[in-house]
């Protein structure tokens, strides 16, 4: 089957919103809004493999870190693993005093009951219902009319209403969503809102949340935010409620139609760091929040150190962010055209460090999100980088990880700026033999044993320091983790990589670790061996020297 060559005898274009005297093409973003993470349930419910346990309560913690004060924790009527985790983040008094913990859930009575369950015990929840009011889910999937729709959510609001009535020493908010908003008839969508809102009776002083998502972006960014103000024009108590958006990213379109939503009108944002969620995710909260820093809002989140959120996220996740990712990606800081490495250093060279940022091609200052000049700084080193990776893949099978090219074309540019001349793939072996894998100091592993017993690894590891023999020990979950408990210093592991060179008897094992010193930026190490953990544990080592050395420079 083929694209049609008339596709409108098969899809429709969405019609525009009669909105003439339409107010916000000419509003600025001037006010941070509320956001809200559903990381935990919207984005959890789309991994191939959800998050444990124990990955969820760090991405809690990580996004608390960040300064979200609403999060979305579970779907608790879905599965007992997310009621337990309700139940887990209560109990386990892992829940700051100033931040809502929000949980999701339809609008049936059984499911609303597990829900108010799930949250015993709570000091303040955000209890969020929704039922679909679209004209195809009306028909097609539950065979409702628009009454019937409007029965089933105030008859949610209600029983809602009551169930919280019965805990008082919890702090409710109630939130309602129209689902599919984003395809609903707006009269119908206010109708809906309005009947709800009658049921909950609002205050300035006790807000509800009316979310409108585009649950599916079925048109361009400008009509939904047509569709935002004619609502907020027309639903009841404006006061009393707060406006929230949650919009996927069918289209393409995410961050820009929640950014002109929020020009019309809009208080509030749901969505997911880096933009994971169903299908093709829900908007990027960090795109958001960088977006309004660049232009002078400090969006209240904090992402100075922003490679150790990816790194949270990427682990908990289990899917890499993409290196042209906005602000995050390996390569967004990074130029390769000439012409764009010439602007970016006259750019930097020009820059009056207490003035307004005006380097040519990089719309945010790297050093502001925890990011490193020297990809930027160094811009020609960048050039080599592909030849460079090229060569050590073809003669010696070595496959450098990405950050790690970059660190390494530092070294290889610094090499021919001395020499002046073009360096040959065995040369460019030997740098890297002699920058990472004969670094011995003030650390040489001289040998380890490793036992591993029901989950537990146990390393007992034979050390040259510049004192003398030691004798190292360490336990942890993986001999990594193990070796790590075994160190004097404490470090932590950003990135890991291995892979095998050769093949058959011949073969052996290349693993890639980049480890970061309290207070100093992340460096590589690599190690070599027949046996992948005697690698991995060279590789740590010659990422510790790497970074003791540089500690010790940098003092001296």
């Amino acid at each position: 089957m083929s694209m049609l060559a008339d596709p409108s005898r098969k899809y429709r274009a969405f019609q525009p919103i009669a909105l003439a005297d339409r107010q916000w093409p000419s509003n600025t973003i001037t006010e941070v809004p509320i956001w809200c993470s559903s990381d935990l349930r919207d984005g959890n419910q789309s991994l191939i493999e959800p998050m444990d346990p124990a990955k969820k309560l760090r991405f809690f913690q990580t996004l608390v870190k960040v300064g979200l004060k609403q999060i979305e924790v579970a779907f608790p009527s879905a599965s007992q693993t997310d009621f337990d985790f309700v139940r887990t983040l209560i109990e386990g008094n892992h829940i700051p005093d100033d931040v809502t913990i929000q949980v999701l859930t339809q609008a049936r009575e059984d499911l609303i009951r597990r829900t108010f369950e799930s949250l015993r015990g709570a000091k303040r929840a955000i209890v969020h219902v929704y039922n679909a009011t679209a004209p195809s889910f009306r028909r097609i999937v539950f065979n409702q009319d628009k009454a019937g729709v409007v029965e089933i959510a105030v008859n949610a609001a209600r029983l809602i209403r009551d169930l919280a009535a019965e805990q008082p020493d919890t702090d409710w908010q109630f939130q309602y969503s129209p689902e599919i908003f984003s395809s609903t008839e707006l009269d119908f969508a206010v109708e809906v809102c309005d009947a709800v809102l009658d049921v909950w009776q609002p205050t300035p002083e006790r807000k509800v949340i009316l979310n409108l998502p585009a649950t599916v972006e079925v048109s361009t960014p400008n009509i939904y935010a047509d569709q935002i103000e004619w609502f907020c024009r027309h639903i009841s108590r404006r006061d009393s409620v707060l406006i929230s958006l949650h919009t996927h990213n069918d289209r393409g379109t995410g961050v820009a139609a929640t950014e002109l939503g929020l020009l019309a009108g809009a208080d509030r944002v749901e969505g997911c760091l880096f933009g994971n969620g169903e299908r093709t995710g829900n908007v990027d909260l960090v795109t958001l929040a960088l977006n309004m820093y660049t232009q002078g809002l400090h969006p209240g989140l904090d992402f100075s150190d922003i490679d150790a959120v990816r790194k949270v996220v990427e682990e908990c996740n289990q899917l890499p962010v993409h290196p042209r990712h906005p602000y995050v990606g390996d390569l967004v800081h990074t130029a390769f055209s000439g012409s764009h490495q010439d602007a970016i250093r006259k750019g930097f060279a020009q820059q009056n460090p207490e003035g307004i940022w005006e380097v040519p091609y990089l719309p945010i200052d790297p050093a502001d999100i925890g990011r490193s000049y020297e990809a930027v700084i160094r811009v020609n080193s960048q050039s080599g980088k592909g030849g460079i990776t090229f060569l050590l893949e073809q003669e010696y099978g070595i496959s450098l990880p990405r950050r790690l090219q970059i660190e390494f074309s530092q070294v290889v540019q610094s090499e021919t700026d001395r020499l002046g001349l073009e360096l040959s793939a065995l040369q460019i072996h030997q740098l890297l033999d002699r920058e990472y894998l004969q670094l011995k100091s003030p650390y040489q592993l001289v040998g380890h044993r490793l036992q591993e017993e029901n989950g537990t690894s146990a390393v007992d590891l034979q050390v040259q320091t510049d004192e003398g023999a030691e004798h190292w020990q360490g336990i942890g979950k993986g001999p990594l983790e193990a070796l790590v408990a075994s160190l004097p210093i404490r470090v932590e592991i950003m990135d890991y990589h291995e892979h095998s060179i050769g093949s058959g008897t011949n073969a052996r094992a290349a693993a890639y670790i980049e480890l970061r010193l309290q207070g100093q930026r992340p460096l590589h190490g690599i190690g070599i061996d027949e046996n992948i953990t005697t690698a991995s544990f060279r590789a740590l080592f010659s990422a510790l020297n790497r970074a003791l050395r540089i500690a010790d420079s940098q003092a001296a």
